[in-house]
């Protein structure tokens, strides 16, 4: 199908040359020249295998982690925000659909007395995005967790693929962007709600006081070398509370850049760049980035 009668036949279903600011943690980003959110994966699966095939497709979750450029991005950009569904099996096995948020997955744990998923109470993003990241924090990753996901490809097929055929590693996944992840099933274990509460204030309590919150930014920056930590490098290169425009380096967490109050998506990624170059001639380490940057140039 020709990009045109795509969107003629979609036209109910899709917006045009949207803005994509207000999707992401940032609040920056150009327009998606094509934007759906499905709220059914049956909805989806049709939508896929219509899809013109030499349009390009990006998926956004809860816009943490992602710096999307000032032109926008081509083709589709997909949001799974809806599909947001979170069940319990007789076994304690937790089913989470891909656009369920990560803290409203750990709060749905709890609630049924399962231990195990009380990490995701400090990952700020969906469960689609931590399972392409693998995400971490305070001592656990998606890894540890979970059991499998469905996907669906570019042309509609679906797909199990377990743990293992993920070959998940540290903030990354062996698998192509090709597929979109639907849900996950994730293993837990018999705990005391009062016991999983506390662990998971703690978790808070702990995020709240070491990293910034409540402001305009788009999680940690850089992954950690092996062996070091990406902040206590960018503080010694003199990088803490480092600025271009009115993005910022935080002073409360130097592997954090935050959204003062209009920067760019080109501003805060030139920060990005000038941390790297500082923290390299400073120590001659070269740190990769760990949020995602996307779009046009």
């Amino acid at each position: 199908m020709k990009i045109d009668a795509f969107k003629k036949r979609f036209v109910n279903y899709i917006y045009l040359n949207q803005k994509l600011a207000k999707h992401t943690w940032f609040g920056v980003g150009g327009k998606a020249e094509i934007l759906y959110i499905p709220d059914r994966e049956k909805s989806l699966e049709k939508f896929l295998k219509n899809k013109p095939i030499d349009c390009k497709l990006f998926t956004i979750g809860a816009g943490s982690n992602l710096l999307i450029r000032d032109k926008g991005i081509n083709g589709i950009t997909l949001i799974t925000s809806k599909l947001n569904k979170i069940e319990i099996s007789k076994d304690g096995i937790i089913t989470a659909s891909c656009g369920a948020i990560d803290a409203e997955v750990a709060r749905f744990a709890r609630d049924h007395n399962r231990s195990g998923l009380e990490f995701l109470i400090g990952i700020p993003g969906t469960i689609g995005g931590g399972i392409k990241m693998n995400s971490g924090a305070f001592g656990s990753e998606f890894k540890d967790v979970l059991i499998d996901v469905k996907a669906i490809n570019h042309n509609g097929d679906y797909k199990i693929f377990t743990n293992k055929e993920l070959k998940m590693d540290y903030r990354k996944i062996g698998l192509t962007n090709e597929w979109v992840f639907l849900s996950a099933r994730f293993k837990t274990s018999d705990g005391s709600k009062d016991y999983i509460r506390n662990k998971m204030k703690e978790i808070i309590h702990t995020r709240k006081s070491a990293q910034p919150t409540g402001i305009k930014t788009g999680g940690s920056t850089f992954k950690n070398p092996s062996g070091k930590k990406a902040w206590q490098l960018i503080d010694q290169a003199g990088c803490r509370g480092l600025r271009n425009g009115d993005a910022m380096i935080s002073e409360k967490h130097c592997n954090f850049i935050i959204n003062i109050k209009d920067s760019t998506a080109q501003q805060i990624e030139e920060l990005g760049e000038i941390v790297k170059q500082k923290v390299f001639e400073n120590s001659g380490i070269n740190l990769n980035w760990e949020i995602e940057r996307v779009g046009n140039e």
